[in-house]
């Protein structure tokens, strides 16, 4: 099974680990900021979240890589 089929959680593990949220909370979080750019977000989501940078960056363009259908 690949990871996509596993749903969002295998894409970000430690992220739910470490942060104690769902990915789809966080994904939920992304979507509700639209239309911020790219590092408007991961600046976000850093100061405001507590979301480490590699961890934000790697999120945000995956939410939005989804959102356009990549």
């Amino acid at each position: 099974m690949t990871d996509a089929a596993k749903g969002p959680a295998a894409y970000f593990p430690s992220i739910e680990k470490k942060y104690g949220r769902p990915v789809s909370e966080w994904k939920d979080l992304i979507r509700s900021s639209l239309p911020a750019k790219h590092m408007e977000l991961v600046t976000w989501l850093k100061t405001e979240h507590g979301l480490g940078h590699g961890h934000a960056n790697a999120l945000v363009a995956h939410t939005l890589a989804e959102d356009s259908g990549r």
